[in-house]
């Protein structure tokens, strides 16, 4: 048999099912309601059983109708209590399975019994049993194996699913390894996983961040339309329906096998810590994607999740909180508190909308995993039993569920990464770095003005290089016409001495022109440089008066008085050695290195004598 596709919806009136049954014959078929049991059967369809949240009645107001081109059979059920309202009727699972039994047998997990059986026919559980006396066993012999999944449920599983353990999950055998070693290994791990640079770029540079801020997903406009109806009563209210399922996501509802859990209250509050954890990280992944899927949603989403990857068990909403904000601000590629505070806020909706909103998300995930090669383990582990559990669970829990998770607060201090300083330290950088700019640019904009002020001393430098080298040059050519007038004076001297006869008279003419010669030059010249010594004249008159008086001497004393006076012309020769010598050490008679043509004529003389 094939169970059809159908849904149910109300009025305040009547409860109306709406059965799809292509290609059956519509010829035969029947229908069975009374109380909550409704029953439908048209080969090769057959709805068992749904067990519904109200009560219907017969009382002649019902009615059904079959549209052939589409397949469908229509029943309009009168509600026994006209006005009431019918909660969980798109929680499809959960009307699929029989009533419980009332038998004493403790069930871990129901299952549909086969048509052929009845609930009269069950055999009562029989307390008599055979009894062994317990034998205590070492624990060398039983290995011990730490539970996970949905309620702490199952162990095992990942020792036969090694190949597939690695793309799935985090921790390295979880059947050995107990909670509290599982939370030291994450918070470890995620401590080695924080890159500061990473989330400093992404707090700086958030335009992409905060350009995913702005989706809104479906239950922001849902929660909108929630929220203005608060005036109203709750039977007005639950009318309005706020999530609709799409036909795909009733069919998946519909191969899902109904089971009841045996949950302490420990395990319960556990389950729900889990299922905060889970939406967390689908409003993330929603959130950065803008609603589409790709290839990095399955790994988003148990890659958040502490409670997938991990497969950890929390014990306060806070805790959740924080373990979700520091695998954001480790893994993804977008690293930002705000997205964390985002998908809280997202997940406090989603639980205010109720059980349907928190059931539409989980069978999103359950298709993403289904789609992922080794995502399915999650499923099977989490999932499923959260989407066939949540059908069942009271919408006054998840109402409580979502106050005390809009209560919690959570800051960037609890991260445990510091996150404050680094950014007070990151702007603190920013901060030199701008008055850097500044000071280079106000730099920059007095280059101009620096640079004119030394092209002008360059200028300023040039020219009055040029004018010392110009003076420089003067005084080399005013010395050199000097030293040439000197040597003409000397030569015209050396003429006078070497004459055979030496005329007293002529001699203090000659004397006197020379000086007044001398002292005509020396007024001229003194206007150019001052660079000739002042003592060349004095000497030259020394010279002359000497001559003068060697002239009376006697004849033998001609040689003597021209070797002296060839000397004193050496040292007229060279006044700047003649200067040095005379403040240094004294007057001293040098012999020249060279022939003194003067010393030959002196010679001749004394032969011609």
């Amino acid at each position: 048999m094939i169970t059809p596709a159908f849904e149910l919806t109300q009025d305040p009136d009547f409860l109306t099912i709406i059965i799809k049954v292509p290609y059956a014959r519509a010829s035969e078929f029947d229908v069975y309601f009374e109380g909550e049991d409704f029953k439908f059967y048209a080969k090769p369809y057959f709805l068992r059983q749904l067990t519904l949240p109200g009560r219907i009645v017969e009382d002649g107001r019902e009615k059904a109708s079959y549209d052939t081109d589409k397949g469908t059979f229509t029943i309009r059920l009168p509600k026994e209590i006209p006005g009431q309202y019918f909660e969980g009727l798109d929680m499809l699972t959960s009307l699929l399975a029989p009533r419980k039994s009332r038998s004493a047998k403790p069930l871990v997990e129901e299952i549909a019994a086969s048509a052929e059986f009845s609930e009269e026919e069950e055999e009562e559980f029989d307390w008599e049993i055979e009894q062994t006396p317990y034998k205590e066993t070492v624990e060398s012999t039983l290995p011990l194996q730490h539970c996970y999944g949905f309620g702490s449920l199952r162990s095992g599983v990942f020792q036969r699913l090694q190949d597939e353990l690695s793309d799935v999950i985090d921790i390295k055998d979880p059947d050995q390894t107990p909670v509290d070693e599982r939370r030291r290994k994450r918070l470890a791990a995620e401590d080695a996983k924080f890159e500061p640079d990473h989330y400093l770029a992404d707090f700086f540079e958030d335009e992409a961040i905060q350009q995913v801020l702005k989706y809104k997903p479906w239950w922001i406009d849902a929660h909108k339309k929630m929220t203005a109806l608060q005036g109203e009563s709750h039977q007005e209210r639950d009318t309005h329906t706020f999530v609709v399922f799409s036909e795909e996501e009733r069919e998946q509802l519909r191969k899902f096998t109904n089971k009841s859990y045996l949950l302490d209250k420990r395990s319960r509050h556990r389950v729900y810590l889990g299922l905060i954890d889970i939406l967390l990280t689908y409003c993330y992944e929603i959130c950065v994607n803008e609603g589409d899927k790709n290839v990095e949603s399955s790994w988003n989403i148990r890659k958040l999740s502490a409670t997938l990857c991990w497969l950890e068990s929390f014990t306060s909403i806070h805790d959740v909180l924080v373990s979700f904000g520091r695998r954001v601000l480790c893994y993804p590629l977008h690293r930002h508190f705000g997205l964390v505070t985002r998908a809280i806020n997202d997940t406090v909706m989603i639980l205010q909308l109720g059980k349907a909103a928190v059931l539409k998300c989980l069978l999103d995930i359950h298709k993403i995993f289904m789609e992922n090669d080794p995502g399915y383990i999650l499923n099977d582990l989490f999932i499923t039993d959260y989407c066939i559990w949540i059908q069942k669970t009271k919408s006054k829990k998840l109402a409580a569920l979502s106050e005390s998770l809009q209560k919690t607060t959570l800051t960037k201090s609890h991260m445990g990464f510091e996150l404050e300083e680094l950014e007070a330290a990151a702007v603190l950088v920013q901060e030199e770095e701008r008055m850097l700019k500044a000071a280079g640019t106000v730099s920059k904009q007095q280059l101009p003005s620096s640079d004119s002020e030394t092209s002008d001393s360059e200028e300023s430098s040039g020219t009055s290089s040029s004018e010392t080298e110009g003076s420089d040059s003067d005084e080399r050519e005013s010395s050199t016409s000097e030293d040439g007038k000197i040597n003409s004076l000397q030569g015209m001297l050396q003429e006078e001495r070497t004459a055979p006869l030496i005329d007293c008279n002529g001699l203090r003419q000659g004397t006197n022109t020379l000086t007044s010669e001398v002292s005509d030059e020396k007024s001229k010249d003194s206007l150019q440089s001052t660079s000739v010594p002042g003592k060349l004249i004095e000497e030259l008159e020394k010279q002359m008066h000497t001559a003068i008086r060697l002239s009376e001497q006697p004849e033998g004393l001609a040689t003597a008085s021209c070797l002296l006076q060839e000397q004193e012309e050496n040292s007229v020769s060279e006044p700047d050695r003649f200067s040095d010598d005379t403040a240094g050490k004294g007057n001293f008679l040098e012999v020249s290195s060279k022939t003194n043509p003067l010393f030959f004529l002196c010679s001749t003389n004394e032969d011609e004598n």
